[in-house]
């Protein structure tokens, strides 16, 4: 009796074991913007499935985040630097327990403490790079150093830009010599004005996939993220990337835990294991984005350490702004311009 009492209960606890189901990481980012053999690398050490879903603008990321209910959670999601911040002071976020977080001291001291995030408690940074300008020289002759380029006639109706309401105006506010944070209602105006003289040239908008444009012939020239203008030269050496002369925009991406998160330990131990320096060095090398890991810059090949695109120098910096976050008010008054704009009022 006693044996078949023991055998019944393990056959109970074989049965629990059997039933229960894989962990689950359910990560909220960028399209194109982690390695499948990442993933599939980090599933096969933890064994923690993970469901990849994608966005196109930090827009509507934020909108997704903020409207769901707890039966739709995302695990981990990556807004962008100014995105961060917004989110942080809106409760959207769960804090980072940092004593889950291993290679923290490997990240770039240039990147991190940040006023978005001071000391890091909601965010990891993830990459860094930068919004420049793409042309193809194949098609496009004379140079393009400059936003203010893309005004030109020659261009009408082979422009591209990303479809990212910050960054337009960025670009249209630095043409106008204003900071591409600008909060001021009039300055948004103008750029708005300025923007509009433009649209006739623009061919389409694109923060999918920005390269593909160019790839298939239906734009020249036009704003594109670097790591994205990387990819392109793979199979289209002919395309350059330009540090424009008003000033790239520069951008960090980083890892948040939103407040509603249903398992925000697999969270944990996705960003420990990005943050591997050979898993940060392979990511960089594969999508063409900077990693903030110094340790896993130095495991860089050097095709990718050297390349500007990727990684830029000191005089391509000159006159680069990173994003900030603008307060809702000045927001709401740069989503009514981009409606206008967008809609050809």
């Amino acid at each position: 009796m006693k044996k078949l009492a023991l055998a019944g209960l393990l056959a109970v606890g074989l049965t629990a074991c059997s039933s229960e189901e894989p962990q689950v990481l359910n990560l909220y980012n960028w399209s194109e913007y982690m390695p499948q053999q990442v993933l599939e690398r980090f599933t096969d050490e933890t064994g923690i499935r993970v469901v990849y879903t994608t966005y196109d603008s930090n827009e509507a990321m934020y909108a997704r985040l903020k409207l769901l209910d707890d039966s739709a959670a995302y695990d981990l999601a990556v807004p962008s630097t100014y995105y961060v911040s917004k989110m942080r002071q809106e409760d959207l976020l769960m804090p980072i327990d940092r004593s889950k977080i291993e290679g923290f001291d490997k990240l770039d001291p240039e990147l991190v403490n940040l006023g978005i995030d001071p000391e890091n408690q909601y965010s990891i940074p993830y990459l860094w790079g930068t919004t420049g300008l793409a042309v193809d020289t194949a098609d496009v002759g004379g140079e393009v150093t400059a936003w203010e380029d893309l005004w030109d006639k020659r261009f009408a109706g082979r422009v591209m830009l990303t479809n990212d309401m910050r960054e337009v105006f960025h670009m249209g506010l630095r043409v106008l010599g204003y900071s591409g944070n600008s909060t001021d209602p009039d300055e948004i105006r103008q750029a708005y004005e300025k923007l509009s003289e433009l649209m006739p040239s623009v061919r389409t908008f694109n923060s999918d996939a920005p390269r593909m444009p160019y790839l298939e012939g239906e734009t020249d020239v036009g704003m594109i993220w670097n790591g994205e203008a990387v990819m392109a030269r793979e199979v289209m050496p002919k395309l350059q990337y330009v540090y424009p002369d008003e000033g790239v925009i520069a951008w960090m991406d980083s890892f948040v835990i939103p407040k509603n998160a249903e398992n925000p330990e697999a969270a944990h131990k996705f960003i420990n294991f990005v943050l591997q320096p050979e898993i940060s060095a392979l990511i960089s090398e594969d999508i063409g984005y900077a990693t903030p890991n110094l340790a896993a810059r130095d495991l860089l090949d050097k095709s990718v350490s050297n390349n500007r695109a990727s990684y830029p120098n000191a005089t391509d910096m000159i006159n680069a702004e990173f994003q900030q976050d603008i307060g809702d008010d000045a927001l709401q008054v740069y989503a009514k311009y981009w409606e206008k704009l967008k809609s050809g009022q």
